[in-house]
């Protein structure tokens, strides 16, 4: 009987090739959903974070499971709760501001203000040492060192928008389809700069098809 032919895992952070036959549980690696703010990039599971697109894809999934061909559902970030408007100052307070003695801080009959206590002390300020600031320093993953691998040892590529496993021996110069970028993340729109594409939605983002042909790169450089 003929064997079943390879999947591509949908799950974010994994896109590996599978088939139903030999997918043991803790055989995927992946993440939850992304959230983007102010121009860093972050996964909601591990909290893990960068500004380089290309270094957030780069990220080792933190959760395990089997492969699948369903496409994940990505959580919506929660709204921002509106301000709460501030009331209104009364009569009384607009009576102070009008009277010129309690604008300057002296004692009046009519309004109880009281006098003004200047304090000749300055505020004091705490120094911070380079650690503390440190503390909340955004984490970025490093691109991996070069290695030394055989023609016929299976590697996946890091072209952005390919992902795929390849043999050195199959590499030339139009294996690959990539994005050769940048991604472009504004005013909620993402997409890619080398094509010009922009989309609203992240997994409509990770769809989009490849514009370039080139060599399958495991190593390639940000």
């Amino acid at each position: 009987m003929e064997k079943a032919g390879k999947l591509r895992c949908q799950r974010i952070g994994c896109d590996a090739m599978f088939t139903e036959d030999d997918n043991p549980e803790g055989s995927c690696s992946y993440h939850d959903s992304p959230i983007f703010h102010d121009g860093m990039k972050e996964w909601s599971c591990c909290k893990k974070r960068s500004h380089d697109f290309s270094l957030f894809l780069q990220i080792p999934g933190c959760k395990e499971g089997k492969h699948t061909t369903e496409k994940p559902v990505l959580k919506r970030p929660a709204a921002t709760p509106k301000p709460i408007p501030k009331p209104a100052p009364g009569p009384d307070a607009s009576a102070k501001e009008a009277c010129s003695r309690c604008r300057q801080g002296f004692f009046c009959s009519d309004h109880g203000s009281q006098v003004k206590v200047m304090n000749s002390n300055p505020p004091i300020t705490m120094a911070v040492t380079p650690a503390e600031s440190n503390t909340e320093e955004q984490k970025v993953v490093s691109a991996p060192a070069k290695k030394i691998v055989g023609i016929n040892e299976p590697q996946t590529c890091g072209n952005k928008g390919c992902g795929k496993t390849f043999k050195e021996k199959d590499n030339h110069e139009t294996a690959c389809d990539y994005h050769p970028g940048p991604a472009v993340f504004h005013d909620r729109m993402r997409g890619w700069k080398c094509c010009d594409i922009h989309v609203k939605e992240f997994d409509e983002f990770m769809t989009i098809p490849p514009c370039s042909k080139g060599w399958h790169n495991a190593d390639p450089v940000s």
